[in-house]
């Protein structure tokens, strides 16, 4: 009975999150939802302007590589079960007469959750110049193997497997795999010389393919996937959350209020699993979930906007249903039109000391600026006349300022544009 009632509270959920949906809210709020499938077929990728960018198939690929020319890291598809081995008993030598007696006492390793830096095959490393599965020489600036490893893939099958070195400046990766009896060999080479605008380039040890599983790396903010995480206790654990973008910038607070907008009150957090699982808590009796209460995020891009993310809804396996709202609290460097033609700009934005507006508008008119608190109580005013022909400059000291969000509000007799600004300290 249990279950029946936890699907039909599912379904019903998930209908009036379509019937409700307001991603085309007006103003800067809206509310979106994403689905990954039933048993999360699906990873989605997201960006906080622009929302869904792309649905990957998590079923695709067993390792991914690195674009970057000067990274090393590896990543597992451990979301799909795959889970890597390192061969204990040689180094690269012990290729032709790998022995895996014993290898239920192997320790698996996994990409580690905190930084997609630290891929699983890099679990090993020592430091500078050992990279775990390979050593970085200083002449060639390559990366050369000295690690073997026993890889479970999707599938649940086995394959030995040798990353053989990368060619840091020509973005190259050699590499082979075989089964465990040593048939069914293939070397290949990965080149990704090409595919520097992508952070990770995937390939199916199945199928002996590349594949291409993620947009544009400066398209995206966010991907809903499943991936191994660790729990408290140090157990690896599969979990659904969201994963960031390596380049964006993530704030984190609880328990305060869905309309709490201080992010500045905690430092920006770039780690991978910044967002995380944890936004949402089973219920062990009626094995559905709840949103855990209180729990706000805030989501810097590469465009230094500032945007507010809370969870609102989560459907588990049936469907991969998750829903939340976003909002948009600030645009960086905004230059704000009017019907009239009055543009200003505003920078630096975030500011320390000195605010600089370039105002340009209808020459003649008489203009005024105003700098006041989110409450609306007007700090300071200023009245430099009339505006001539082309941008007109005008600088501010800020310093003696508390930090925070303000409001700058240039007006004429006609019209008027506000620009938020970040003071900070």
């Amino acid at each position: 009975m249990k279950k029946i009632i936890s699907f039909c509270s599912i379904l019903i959920l998930i209908i009036s999150f379509f019937f409700t949906k307001d991603i085309h809210a007006q103003g800067s709020t809206a509310s979106d939802t994403v689905i990954m499938g039933a048993s999360y077929a699906n990873e989605i990728y997201y960006s906080m302007a622009n929302g869904k960018i792309l649905t990957s198939p998590r079923n695709s690929w067993d390792i991914a590589f690195r674009t970057k020319k000067f990274s090393s890291s590896i990543l597992i598809n451990d979301g799909m079960g795959v889970v890597l081995y390192t061969y204990p008993k040689s180094g690269i030598t012990g290729w032709a007469a790998m022995d895996t007696s014993g290898f239920a006492s192997w320790t698996p390793m996994y990409n580690d959750p905190l930084d997609w830096e630290n891929g699983a095959f890099s679990r090993n490393a020592k430091g500078y110049p050992d990279y775990g599965w390979a050593v970085y020489n200083e002449i060639t600036h390559d990366l050369l193997a000295d690690s073997l490893y026993v890889i479970k893939l999707r599938d649940g099958s086995f394959r030995k497997l040798w990353i053989v070195d990368k060619h840091s400046v020509q973005a190259t990766f050699h590499f082979r795999f075989a089964r465990l009896d040593g048939s069914d060999e293939h070397t290949d080479t990965l080149n990704l010389s090409n595919d520097l605008a992508t952070d990770f380039v995937g390939f199916s040890l199945q199928t002996n393919m590349r594949v291409d599983f993620q947009p544009l790396k400066d398209s995206w903010d966010m991907v809903f996937t499943k991936y191994m995480s660790i729990q408290p206790g140090g157990t690896p654990y599969p979990v659904v959350g969201v994963l960031s973008n390596p380049d964006i910038k993530t704030n984190r607070f609880y328990p305060v209020p869905l309309t709490y907008t201080n992010w500045q009150a905690n430092s920006w957090d770039s780690l991978r699993s910044a967002v995380g699982y944890d936004w949402k808590v089973l219920d062990n009796q009626t094995y559905t979930y709840t949103m855990k209460d209180s729990l706000v995020y805030f989501i810097q891009p590469l465009n230094k906007d500032i945007y507010k993310l809370y969870f609102t809804a989560y459907a588990a396996s049936t469907s991969g249903f998750i829903g939340f709202t976003r909002e948009k609290l600030l645009s960086f460097g905004i230059t704000e039109p009017s019907l009239r033609g009055l543009n200003v700009t505003v920078f630096p934005n975030p500011v320390r000391a000195t605010l600089h507006l370039l105002v340009s508008g209808q020459t003649g008119d008489e203009i005024h600026i105003v700098l006041s608190d989110l409450s609306g109580r007007q700090l300071g005013a200023d009245h430099p006349g009339r505006l001539t022909e082309g941008p007109n400059q005008f600088s501010f000291d800020v310093s003696g300022f508390n930090p925070g969000v303000y409001f700058v509000t240039v007006s004429t007799a006609a019209t008027k544009a506000v620009t938020k600004v970040i003071i900070i300290r």
